[in-house]
């Protein structure tokens, strides 16, 4: 029915970007936002500059980017932003990910921000922010930038704190500079840190990941990401060979004791990967992505409205990634006001992105907004649901996941993605 590996894919977004073909012709953005509601959108920005590549990572970044296309890439971000801003847009959330965000240093991200607030509109400070860091990066200057303009969330990829995992990962660092750049997170004073933990890395046994664990706990974060460790195609340990079945077993282990140490410790389960303190800030349901859009600035950022999910060209390989980041910098203005690749959400993939983006929650999916939304019950739209309650994966009526469900997230997110979806994800040849 669902396979038998939990670890099958992270569907952290629906549908994935290798779904997405060119679209021909290109719509204006003006027009794929005409009747979409503008009320509550949010803002993402994408900055694709990292101090190094680390060997787990597929996302769309560039290590050690020469100054001068940094400082192209923000007035290119300025161009963009000019285009694609819409009139009477309210954003309820923005977010800056990557890459790495502060990879920009202090003045770089005053800029960033200028972009934001003068160009975009957006309501900075005054809406919930989150921005992404890194032990090398979240240095005092560049978050007195953020707590400035109102970031109510840090987040930071700290993956292990024994340096020897954390090289085995890809990831060179050591664990004097994650604990200062925690103790500068710390004093900016900014409400929300998360912090981001592998499990899965190779040498990595219950006592180790036990180390990891307690030491996040020490800083008491209000947020815990717990992230299985996935090999892929194009990566630094895409060469990697591991026995699956093992492999499968030991991160499932390892997960149900991270899952056990953050209840003990006081957390609450919000989905798979994320633990959250319940006395932690709560922003409030303003916006809903099942439900409002999202406008994204910069070359591998998606924006979406409610048919049409679209970006640029997606990449994960090393030399593809600069010709896609070369490209954009080199875009005439007037490109940016057209919707280039992507994504056509049919009424029934709409119910299957909700549906998908609502029972991979711990809360799983709320049939009364699904029926105002829809008009139908999502129980007839789906019958199959009725397997995961079957298979004990689901509470009865399959709109909430079990415990061991939820273990699983990675392998009912595939199994629930529609034939077409995976269909383009499969023939995408991948760069």
């Amino acid at each position: 029915m669902i396979g038998a590996s939990p670890y099958q894919g992270y569907l952290y977004a629906y549908p994935h970007k290798t779904s997405y073909r060119p679209l021909d012709p290109r719509p204006a953005l003006t027009d794929v936002w005409r009747d979409e509601p503008r009320d509550a959108l949010f803002l993402y920005v994408h900055i694709p500059f990292c101090e190094m590549r680390c060997g787990f990572c597929n996302l769309f970044t560039r290590a050690n980017a020469p100054a001068e296309q940094v400082t192209a890439y923000l007035r290119q971000l300025r161009e963009q932003a000019g285009r694609v801003a819409l009139d009477g847009a309210v954003f309820a959330r923005a977010a800056f990910g990557g890459g790495t965000p502060t990879y920009l240093d202090a003045a770089e991200l005053q800029d960033l921000f200028d972009i934001c607030t003068t160009v975009m509109g957006a309501g900075l400070p005054g809406i919930p922010l989150s921005v992404e860091t890194s032990p090398a990066t979240a240095t005092p200057d560049r978050l007195e930038v953020l707590s400035a303009y109102g970031a109510t969330r840090v987040s930071i990829g700290v993956q292990s704190f024994l340096d020897a995992e954390a090289h085995a990962a890809g990831r060179p660092q050591r664990r004097a500079d994650v604990e200062r750049a925690l103790g500068a997170i710390r004093d900016a004073r900014i409400p929300v840190l998360n912090l981001d933990l592998i499990y899965g890395i190779d040498g990595q046994t219950p006592a180790s990941w036990q180390l990891s664990l307690d030491a996040a706990l020490q800083w008491r974060p209000e947020e815990i990401f717990l992230y299985p460790l996935y090999v892929r195609p194009l990566t630094g340990l895409g060469r990697r060979a591991v026995s699956r079945d093992d492999w499968d077993a030991q991160r499932l282990a390892l997960y149900r004791q991270g899952r056990e140490t953050l209840l003990a410790a006081g957390y609450r389960q919000e989905s798979m990967r994320q633990f959250r303190l319940p006395s932690a800030r709560d922003d409030g349901p303003d916006y809903s992505c099942q439900d409002d859009g999202m406008i994204g600035l910069g070359c591998g950022a998606r924006s979406y409205t409610r048919e049409l999910h679209y970006s640029f060209d997606y990449a994960v390989g090393i030399s593809q990634v600069r010709a896609v980041l070369d490209d954009y910098i080199a875009r005439p203005p007037a490109d940016f006001a057209y919707a280039e690749v992507g994504f056509t959400l049919e009424p029934f993939e709409q119910r299957r992105r909700w549906l998908i983006k609502s029972l991979l929650r711990t809360e799983g999916l709320d049939p009364a907004a699904y029926r105002k939304r829809f008009g139908t019950d999502p129980e007839a739209d789906f019958p199959q649901l009725t397997h995961l309650v079957e298979a004990g994966l689901a509470e009865p009526g399959g709109l909430r996941l079990t415990p061991a469900g939820l273990e699983r997230s990675d392998a009912i997110g595939p199994w629930l993605t529609s034939e077409s979806v995976r269909s383009a994800m499969a023939g995408y040849q991948l760069r």
